[in-house]
């Protein structure tokens, strides 16, 4: 299978300015979109974890997984099979409702797809959606026609299923760590 599709790589980083956009130009380089992109502390202070999603195939996939590797402030690389990730974004979208019958009527959009209302105007509401990029779409294209005032998304975050996890086991012993000391 070395098709091109969505692929989404976890990459643990040291937690400190500058390094986002070493890993950014490091896909701009190679003339790789990044589909989306998020960042965040993990559990110690020190590293962050970055979730990116581009579209690829096996080998490029492999490719940019190897050249991440090189950085001195990359930790870990893993990509992250479908089958075998949870992968979700929040997306907030704010919605018209002019009256009380479409207020209704998002209101109950919202409940069947477990939105959360997390601001109410007297001319508008606005939903918290956590879910994939189907479910988003989903409830989106339901609520252009009361007008989508405003929306915006986070980005994907993933993790593995069970008992798999992304860290320094996760490496081969040895693997570039003659870079670690190095400002």
């Amino acid at each position: 299978m070395n098709e091109i599709t969505r692929r989404t790589l976890a990459v643990l980083v040291d937690n400190e300015a500058g390094v986002l956009s070493r890993v950014a130009r490091l896909f701009s380089g190679k003339a790789y979109n990044i589909e989306s992109l998020a960042v965040g502390a993990t559990d110690d202070p020190k590293i962050s974890r970055i979730t990116i999603e581009v579209m690829a195939n096996d080998d490029q996939t492999r490719l940019l997984s190897n050249q991440l590797r090189k950085l001195i402030c990359v930790h870990s690389v893993k990509t992250l099979l479908p089958e075998h990730a949870i992968r979700r974004e929040l997306v907030l979208i704010k919605v018209l409702a002019q009256n009380s019958e479409a207020r209704n009527e998002i209101i109950q959009i919202a409940n069947i797809f477990r939105a959360s209302i997390i601001d109410v105007s007297i001319s508008s509401l606005t939903l918290a959606v956590i879910g994939d990029e189907t479910k988003a779409q989903a409830i989106q294209h339901l609520l252009e026609e009361f007008g989508i005032r405003e929306l915006v998304r986070t980005g994907m975050v993933a993790l593995e299923r069970g008992q798999y996890t992304i860290d320094e086991q996760t490496k081969e012993k040895g693997e570039f760590d003659y870079g670690k000391n190095v400002l």
